[in-house]
């Protein structure tokens, strides 16, 4: 089984693609825990909330790694618990460093901030969002990650995304 992590800053459409690119390639996605985790919450965190965070997206996605043997979609993974917990803390915890460091994926799609910014409850930076993406970037460059930036509004972004990834993981529909 192959796994690919949707990655990116806020507002950039992961839960989009990681849906449709399921439909597309006939196989599973993993929905983005922290959003069924905040649902009834206050919009604050602390790190201990983003431990918990990220101990409840890996337990998801080994949960359905077993109901696939193709390919699994990772809406959200611990490159964004990463990057959230050093923005609003200065450092990332040693939970989610290991998990970030250790948590395998095949490969990473690194989603654009071309989409134009959807007001969320739980979305807090439109302001920063250029900020964001190089940082997201530079994360990946330097943990040596295997990655590829999806551009592009509506069916382009996905057909982009296909394109990706039949070129580096050799799939097809």
């Amino acid at each position: 089984m192959l796994k690919v992590a949707i990655t990116g800053p806020e507002s950039t459409g992961k839960s989009k693609i990681a849906e449709e690119l399921a439909l597309h390639f006939g196989t599973h996605w993993v929905p983005e825990f922290a959003r069924a985790y905040l649902k009834d919450r206050e919009p604050e965190y602390t790190p201990k909330i983003l431990d918990e965070i990220a101990l409840g997206q890996m337990a998801e996605e080994e949960k359905k790694a077993k109901s696939t043997d193709k390919i699994l979609f990772c809406d959200t993974d611990t490159t964004v618990l990463k990057i959230w917990c050093e923005h609003a803390f200065g450092s990332c915890t040693p939970t989610i460093q290991h998990l970030f460091e250790t948590v395998h994926y095949d490969f990473y799609l690194l989603m654009d901030i071309d989409l134009p910014w959807e007001p969320d409850p739980l979305r807090e930076h439109p302001h920063l969002r250029t900020y964001f993406i190089e940082k997201y970037a530079e994360t990946l460059e330097k943990a040596g990650k295997n990655y590829a930036l999806i551009s592009g509004e509506g069916i382009i972004r996905m057909q982009r995304a296909i394109e990706v990834l039949n070129l580096r993981l050799l799939l097809k529909p």
